[in-house]
């Protein structure tokens, strides 16, 4: 006894009705239907797979450059200093997440040379330490980051600032540092200065750090503001992803007034920003999907009428309207499980391919789609979440579901002997 001969018989007449029809003209055109219908829900099914696959690529990319700066918690003491920071560091390290923690202190003013003027935020850092937290050491172009020394006064500055400024190794920048003081006349005070020599640039692959941010040693960076020492903690996980979560088990479980800050508030717009993007990409294309899997409700609306005398023999034979619908539900149910697998299956393989195929579409048509001077990385990435596939595989099998209760409501309405009087 063969399989669908076991089934129930809805699914039996449902199968049999999807596999058929190639005997009449009639026939062959619902098969021809049913076939765009497959194609079209397969083709919106993996465009939606490799576009989100690539968004998360980009996404991830950029998460992994700003991180190369970024500390994945950062802890500040509401008291403006943080003297016994390695006290700090070894009670954070009681979370079995922290892998390492890095003092520091930041400084905002603008770097003038040449009567060019740039904005920055200057880091105070311990190299040794700071190469624990971060990856700045790794992303060093030009000079070392252990260039920094005491009472050296020399910076590491991003490639971007340092074009802006035309300053290259060796040379002198001026900082100016705001000061909320008053003159005798009550004028606001004139801006302090501070001398540094550029000791090093480095790249870390996004625009507003290799823009805006610089690096000094701690104890030059606080003596530039008048501060004994650091002002925080940064600390490095294990899991960045656990982030939120670490920063706020170690608001519960340190003795100290400490504020507590992930890498995703840092940037928390941009995440926002690409969050929202992903949501409206997903419902575009799903619409591709919705209208694939609405072209069943045409070709089960012609099934219905080419079987009519089918539904009056089945209905005369003791089949309630119940199980009409259930026949064309199973066929309009199994045209949209084809067409969500060969879609995932479709788009699995190109999302797992992209940085194969890229390459070669460029080559054939002679352009580039990504350009390494403006978004500093020269393929395109793809990052394929299983999440994300079996999201999108269930969505169109729920459309195609909803797209056959019209049809099959309306093969449960025929009447048998309407149907069977030119028979």
């Amino acid at each position: 006894m063969s399989i669908i001969q076991k089934l129930p018989y809805e699914w039996a007449v449902g199968l049999r009705y999807t596999r058929a029809g190639k005997r009449s003209g009639r026939n062959r055109f619902i098969s021809f239907i049913s076939m765009i219908s497959v194609a079209g829900i397969a083709l919106g099914v993996a465009a939606l797979i490799v576009v989100l696959s690539v968004m998360n690529g980009f996404q991830k990319e950029v998460t992994d450059r700003m991180l190369s700066v970024l500390a994945h918690v950062e802890i500040f003491d509401v008291r403006g200093a943080m003297p016994d920071w390695r006290a700090v560091g070894r009670e954070a390290a009681r979370n079995p997440q922290v892998a390492a923690s890095a003092p520091f202190v930041e400084i905002q003013g603008m770097l003038l040379r040449d009567g060019v003027m740039k904005p920055v935020l200057v880091r105070g850092v311990l190299p040794g330490e700071e190469a624990r937290v971060s990856d700045v050491a790794r992303e060093m172009k030009e000079g070392r980051l252990d260039s920094l020394t005491p009472g050296s006064m020399n910076i590491v500055i991003g490639r971007a600032l340092a074009d802006a400024l035309h300053v290259g190794v060796g040379e002198r920048v001026t900082m100016l540092l705001g000061t909320s003081g008053t003159t005798e006349t009550g004028a606001p005070a004139a801006p302090r200065t501070q001398t540094f020599i550029v000791s090093g640039i480095f790249e870390a692959g996004h625009y507003e750090f290799d823009s805006m941010l610089g690096f000094a040693h701690l104890q030059d960076a606080a003596q530039s503001v008048g501060l004994a020492g650091p002002v925080g903690l940064r600390l490095r996980l294990h899991d960045l992803h656990q982030a939120p979560r670490v920063a706020a088990e170690l608001r519960q479980s340190m003795s100290g007034d400490y504020v507590m800050r992930d890498w995703s508030q840092v940037n928390s717009i941009w995440f926002a920003a690409v969050g929202s993007q992903k949501r409206m990409m997903f419902i575009i294309l799903t619409l591709i999907i919705a209208v694939a899997a609405f072209n069943l409700v045409s070709t089960l609306v012609m099934t219905v009428k080419d079987k009519q005398a089918d539904i009056a023999i089945l209905r005369t034979l003791g089949a309630s309207p119940r199980s009409i619908m259930k026949i064309f539900i199973v066929q309009g149910t199994l045209v949209g499980v084809l067409g969500s697998a060969l879609g995932v299956a479709l788009g699995v393989a190109v999302a797992l391919n992209v940085d194969v195929i890229v390459p070669a579409i460029e080559r054939v048509l002679g352009i580039q789609f990504i350009s390494k001077e403006i978004y500093l990385i020269s393929e395109i990435p793809s990052d394929l979440l299983w999440s994300d596939v079996g999201g999108i595989g269930g969505v169109a099998v729920l459309l195609a579901f909803v797209a056959t209760l019209y049809p099959s409501w309306a093969a449960a309405r025929v009447k048998p002997a309407d149907a069977l009087r030119y028979e």
